[in-house]
């Protein structure tokens, strides 16, 4: 999408390539860029130009230019040259509609060779069929090709639009350090030694969280930032260990007042984007219809498969597991598939390993005959009442499928929703060209952690409990709910926020909860402790992942898509071969001594 070519006029360039057509017929052009395809039939040399606009075929004819000709002999692939010539329109036979300038061609009377190439180390006209490993060791060749041209265009479209958004609407970008002081927010911090001051290390920022915060003390009222940020976690497809957020915070706000501001920025980015108008407001759910309705508390809601719950199908029930999940206060819940017939019985067998294998029992199926009668291992141990009403209430009709859990709430639930989503993909039921935002809020804020045997904060220590629910601090935290809330795009958590405590003695009160060491957390972050005893507003903000924004946007499996220069999923850059040892004289300056480690292990 370029709006202005004439800012790309240069002293060697006249036109971009892929923005030449018919109407540019008999011009005089000056071009510049790569050489993609080459073809020499002897009298006449054919030769693709490639700048990020497109290509544009060239025509090395010696009786239009002699000497070009001549030279086109010795140009191969990926040579960066500048040719000059005439555009012509191509004969109807050797129209090429495969390209926008498949109508012309640009006969050529001088060239000039900036610079040769090495054969590259894997064709671009075929990336896709080229491993990944080798794509990223060689990036500043994979960074040629159409499709990490376009996605590279399409996230930098992202970050235009939204700053044109955010400033017309109060917001101003302030930036906020990245060498800062460890915090708790989550995940592991990389750390950075201190030349200057011994035995001593920088954190890099997880979120400019607190920043952003002390920002809305200090009366900026609203600001945002493009914040780099850096995780010291497990990889995936959507993570990478340094990444951006679109982060902002606001202050004198309601939860309402934010997720209103981030659907009109989104519909905004949405429309300058990709040119697509999208309704708001979104679709609400609570964390607890997301996770009893959709098994994921960033459900996909693109398609309609919903979990149901049949415990009160089985309160009398004689069939153990079922007695024992609601002798447990659990729950039990179920999936009912329309045709059986698309399942063999190595699918069902997988469905029980999964369940298992994610933190269930097992699962129970039972497929209903042409007689609505039950054909499954649990079948026999079913009363008659409890079929009936199985069937009556969930309309169960021929060919159904139901796979049933019986388990704790959240463990029933993120199991079906693992089998929903698999079961979507499946039976193609998920519209792929359907772009469908959502909130999922009223978050429980604490988790309980069975492993530490302690609370953990489900967003981080700094979101406000809502009014409701706060009086169950001190008798049953699990029943608190928290002021946050997640954007969610075709089941993937675009982003997250919260609306912030905002006095020293909530905020003192969490901690404690939460078994944080209170001269510890003051040792460790006492500057932001100390800054909300000067009065501090209610504020609130929300950070959306950029890279992973843009790659759903782009129709893309990964976040390394989007990235000029991604990690791989053991966090290293296989181009630059970092991270690497470093001099032991650096060492020695930083006071750091390392450890001697097998090279096998």
């Amino acid at each position: 999408m370029i709006k202005n070519e004439e800012a790309f006029r240069t002293a060697y360039r006249s036109n971009l390539c892929g923005l030449l057509n018919a109407e540019d017929a008999d011009k005089k052009v000056s071009l510049c860029g790569w050489v993609g395809k080459r073809r020499d039939h002897g009298k006449l040399i054919f030769v693709d130009l490639r700048d990020f606009s497109g290509i544009i075929q060239l025509v090395f004819d010696p009786s239009f230019g002699k000497d070009a000709h001549e030279a086109a002999k010795e140009i191969r692939t990926e040579f960066a040259i500048q040719a000059e010539g005439i555009i012509r329109p191509r004969s109807e036979e050797t129209v090429n509609n495969e390209i926008p300038t498949g109508n012309i061609e640009v006969f050529v009377n001088k060239l000039i060779i900036f610079n040769t190439s090495k054969t590259p180390p894997f064709n671009l006209d075929d990336r896709e069929s080229v491993d990944e490993l080798a794509r990223l060791k060689y990036r500043f060749i994979d960074l040629r090709t159409a499709e990490m041209q376009n996605n590279l265009r399409l996230k930098n479209r992202i970050m235009y639009a939204t700053r044109n958004f955010l400033q017309s609407n109060g917001f101003i970008e302030v930036e906020t350090p990245i060498l800062g002081k460890s915090t708790p927010e989550g995940a592991r911090d990389f750390l950075v030694p201190s030349r200057l001051n011994p035995n001593k290390f920088y954190a890099l920022p997880q979120s400019p969280q607190l920043f952003k915060q002390i920002l809305m003390f200090s009366g900026f009222d609203r600001i945002f930032q493009l914040a780099r940020c850096f995780r010291d976690e497990d990889l995936r497809a959507d993570r990478q260990p340094e990444f951006t957020q679109i982060d902002l915070e606001m202050s004198f706000v309601r939860q309402e007042d934010i997720t209103s501001m981030i659907e009109r920025l989104i519909r905004d980015i949405m429309l300058n984007v990709l040119d697509k108008e999208i309704q708001i407001p979104f679709k609400k759910l609570t964390w607890e219809e997301a996770m009893s309705q959709y098994g994921s508390d960033k459900p996909d809601t693109r398609f309609e498969l919903k979990i149901k719950d049949i415990s009160d199908y089985f309160k009398d029930s004689d069939v153990k597991i079922f007695k024992d999940a609601l002798q447990n206060e659990g729950v039990i819940k179920c999936l009912c598939v329309e045709n059986s017939e698309d399942f063999s019985r190595k699918d069902l067998d997988q469905f029980v390993e999964t369940a298992k294998k994610n933190g269930a029992g097992g699962l129970l199926w039972i497929k209903v005959d042409e007689n609505l009668n039950f054909q499954s291992p649990v079948a026999k141990f079913l009363s008659e009442k409890e079929k009936s009403d199985l069937i009556s209430g969930l309309s169960l009709k021929p060919k159904n499928l139901l796979l049933i859990i019986s388990d704790k709430f959240e463990t029933a639930c993120t199991v079906l929703g693992i089998l929903r989503t698999r079961i979507g993909v499946k039976l193609k039921m998920i519209s792929e060209d359907l772009f469908d935002f959502l909130w999922v809020y009223d978050f429980p804020l604490f988790e309980w952690d069975q492993k530490e045997k302690k609370y953990k904060s489900m967003h981080h220590p700094f979101t406000m409990p809502s009014e409701e629910t706060a009086g169950y601090l001190d008798k049953d935290p699990l029943k608190v709910k928290s002021v946050s809330y997640d954007i969610i795009l075709n089941g993937n958590e675009l982003g997250g926020g919260s609306v912030r405590i905002n006095n020293i003695e909530m905020q003192t009160r969490i901690l404690k909860l939460l078994n944080v060491d209170l001269e510890k957390a003051k040792e460790n972050f006492g500057f932001f402790l100390g800054a909300m005893e000067y009065g501090t507003p209610p504020h609130g903000g929300i950070a959306l992942g950029l890279d992973r924004f843009a790659m759903l946007l782009g129709g893309l499996k990964s976040i390394r898509e989007v990235i000029a220069f991604p990690k791989t999923q053991s966090a290293f850059d296989v181009m630059t071969e970092t991270p690497s040892a470093v001099s032991s004289e650096q060492l020695k300056e930083l006071h750091i001594k390392c450890e001697e480690t097998d090279p096998e292990q």
